[in-house]
């Protein structure tokens, strides 16, 4: 996707707005991103907007709410209220914004495929016995084609025929400007990061983002039909560093201007040899313990440091799930990774299960909604906080 004025400069860069990026893979889906389908979607500026507004509303029984559904190049939203009634909002073309769509659909309206993730997942079959719950046309956001180039967030996407279609059971009602208005199934929800997504950044309220973009405060329960409070002075716009939540997935919004403020992958690795140039060394054995390179970040090597969950102390692998031998604490005992995925950051310090503490402490305090408003912590490390600082030991010469 480039900018208009590409084949004119075919040097010049086209416009970027900003990634999504699917939490829990670290920089790529298991057996390699492919096609749509991959941890992260960069979205840059069409050649010619395609998004669209609402216009006029229709009553289903009438020749031209029939004749906007089945108009495939006319974009509509179709509320069912009963067996009976349907009311569909035709939508209009805007030139002044584009529009990108995310769901579980490989269907050609769908420009970034997302699927439910399963946490420690190695492979591809780990992720298909597990039940979807991420919609087919899960949601879509949109980006002003004019600087600040900023986005917004909606719920829903178009299908091949350029309509939406909300059940008889979802949540739906006229707003007061005659429009309608309705929630998904499992619903779109939004967090927005406090202070910025900085070192100083504190988690967000979660909430939930209808179909026209407005925003309520959750559910009793992820698919209860009536809507919760809608909050007036609150907005669909994404910040850097807004969370969305797709029931079964969490995607990160990071836009260009906070990219260009994060590590490269270059900058990871110097620090990666940076940690292992100062030899750090198992207390036990007294061997010296190296992270692996980035290319090989999966594979556990001879030399991978090793850490006892419960306490923090770093170890070389013996082979045993036993207690710390240097205080005795009982617990899990697992590999150290280096993360790979940058734009998580709070700050410019390495992260992924090994993280500077600002990061982690950040993301350890983020709840994530699961289908009934239960909530689990995204960070893999034990501790009461959610993480645990990790003790290395220098060489001893």
């Amino acid at each position: 996707m480039f900018s208009p004025d590409q084949e004119n400069h075919p040097s010049k860069a086209p416009v970027k707005y900003g990634e999504l990026i699917v939490l829990g893979y670290n920089g790529s889906l298991p057996n390699s991103d492919r096609g749509r389908r991959k941890s992260r979607f960069a979205l840059f500026k069409r050649p010619k907007a395609n998004e669209v507004k609402p216009s006029t509303v229709h009553v289903a029984c009438i020749p031209q709410a029939a004749k906007a559904v089945s108009n495939k190049d006319q974009h509509s939203i179709s509320h069912t209220l009963s067996r009976a009634q349907t009311v569909v909002v035709e939508y209009t073309h805007d030139s002044n914004t584009d529009m990108f769509q995310i769901g579980r659909s490989t269907e050609s309206p769908i420009d970034f495929v997302v699927t439910d993730t399963v946490p420690g997942s190695q492979s591809n079959s780990d992720t298909q016995s597990v039940q979807n719950t991420i919609s087919r046309f899960a949601y879509r956001i949109t980006c002003e084609r004019n600087p600040p180039f900023t986005a917004w967030t909606y719920a829903a996407g178009f299908d091949s025929s350029k309509n939406i279609f909300l059940a008889e059971k979802a949540a739906k009602w006229k707003t007061s400007d005659g429009q309608m208005d309705g929630l998904t199934t499992n619903g779109v929800l939004v967090m927005h990061p406090r202070n910025g997504f900085t070192e100083d950044a504190k988690p967000g309220i979660w909430r939930e983002i209808s179909v026209c973009g407005n925003v309520f405060s959750l559910r009793e329960t992820r698919s209860a039909q009536q809507r919760g409070k809608m909050m007036e002075i609150e907005t669909n716009q994404s910040q850097d560093g807004s969370l969305i939540r797709l029931c079964g997935a969490t995607l990160l919004w990071r836009t260009a201007e906070g990219l260009s403020h994060t590590p490269t992958v270059k900058h990871l690795e110097a620090l990666r040899q940076e940690i292992n140039a100062a030899r750090p060394q198992c207390p036990v054995g007294f061997n010296t313990l190296a992270f692996p390179s980035m290319k090989k970040k999966d594979v556990v090597d001879e030399k991978q440091p090793w850490v006892y969950l419960n306490c923090g102390h770093v170890h070389e692998h013996d082979g045993k799930d036993r207690e710390c031998p240097m205080c005795r604490s009982v617990g899990p005992y697992v590999p150290l990774r280096l993360g790979c995925e940058a734009e998580i950051l709070c700050g410019r310090h390495p992260c992924g299960q090994v993280c500077s503490e600002k990061t982690t402490a950040y993301w350890s305090q983020i709840p994530l909604p699961q289908v009934l408003i239960l909530f689990m912590q995204p960070v893999p490390f034990a501790g009461e906080q959610g993480y645990i600082r990790l003790i290395f030991q220098g060489p001893l010469d």
